[in-house]
């Protein structure tokens, strides 16, 4: 277990530097994983949320996700043009659209989710299976306490082009 101070002239910091070390690294690595299937990280979270919560409407899913709506149907727009998502038009109001996963968007989703435990498995590769669960429970725990969105990462919320 590396200690401060481990090896000649280094420190591993506090726990929120190696949380903001280790949340870097993975998620360089889990863009650099999905890249294979053609997906960003926004569309892979998108892709994620429709499919726990479908049939909700745009600006939900917008507000849900902290995303500004003009970057929001950007990101919408490119999705149903590769034909994963589709808009239909809302109930009961028929101005606005719901968001559903066509069949090659589930597809796709279940390719994602052998990349992100491919990649939860590597991550974690230094821990016994106990070590893991207490490990996702703590984070799970600071995480609620500092009123985080399950789910959602914050990446969203970040102006377009940042």
């Amino acid at each position: 277990m590396p200690e401060a101070g481990d090896g000649p002239g280094r420190s591993w910091g506090g726990v929120a530097f190696l949380l903001a070390q280790l949340g870097a690294h993975a998620a360089e690595l889990f863009a650099a994983r999905i890249a294979d299937l053609d997906l960003t990280p926004a569309q892979a979270g998108l892709l994620r949320m429709i499919s726990v919560m479908p049939g909700l409407s745009q600006q939900a899913y917008a507000k849900r996700l902290g995303t500004p709506p003009s970057r929001f149907v950007i990101l919408v727009d490119a999705m149903q043009d590769r034909g994963l998502i589709e808009r239909r038009t809302g109930q009961p109001d028929r101005r606005s659209y719901a968001l559903h996963l066509t069949d090659a968007g589930q597809h796709l989703l279940r390719q994602l989710g052998a990349v992100g435990k491919a990649h939860d498995d590597g991550l974690c590769a230094a821990l016994t299976p106990d070590e893991r669960v207490t490990l996702r429970e703590l984070l799970a725990r600071v995480a609620q306490q500092q009123n985080l969105t399950a789910g959602v990462h914050p990446g969203y919320r970040r102006p377009s082009g940042t």
